[in-house]
C-alpha cells in the first residue's frame, strides 16, 4: 500500500492515476483503456481536485476524457455522455471545432486544445 501512496487518488466510486507519461490524446485513451480504464473525466469539483493534484505532482498540462462533439463548440464525455461538470477558464472553450480536445491547466481550468500535443495521462477506473 505504501508504494502506491500518491499514485492513486479515489474519490468517490473512482479511482484516479497516472503513468506519469505525456502522449497525444489518442495514444492516452489508449493506455488507459488497455489498463482496463479511460481519460479521467471530473464529474464534479472532488474529482476534479484530484486530477488537478496529478498535473500539479508532475507540473504538465493534462488531457481529459472530454471531446467536442460534432456540434461545434459543444463538448461531452468521451462515452457520449453530457457534461454535468465543466471548469472552464475564462473565454474558454474557443477552438470553434479546430481544438477538439480537452486539457487542465495546473490551475485546475480547462482548454479546448488540438489533440496532437503531449499531455501527461491520467487515467479513471
Amino acid at each position: 500500500v505504501l508504494a502506491l501512496n500518491g499514485k492513486i487518488k479515489e474519490v468517490g466510486e473512482k479511482l484516479f492515476t497516472s503513468n506519469g507519461k505525456e502522449v497525444n490524446f489518442a495514444s492516452a485513451l489508449e493506455s488507459c483503456e488497455k489498463a482496463g480504464g479511460t481519460l479521467a473525466a471530473p464529474t464534479n469539483e472532488e474529482e476534479n481536485e484530484a486530477v488537478l493534484g496529478f498535473v500539479k505532482q508532475y507540473n504538465r498540462y493534462a488531457y481529459l476524457g472530454i471531446k467536442e462533439s460534432e456540434n461545434v463548440g459543444q463538448f461531452k464525455n468521451i462515452n457520449d455522455t453530457p457534461l454535468n461538470y465543466t471548469n472552464w477558464r475564462k473565454q474558454e472553450p474557443n477552438g470553434k471545432g479546430t481544438e477538439k480536445c480537452v486539457e487542465m491547466y495546473t490551475d485546475g481550468t480547462w482548454n479546448d486544445k488540438k489533440c496532437n500535443m503531449n499531455r501527461l495521462t491520467i487515467c479513471e477506473f
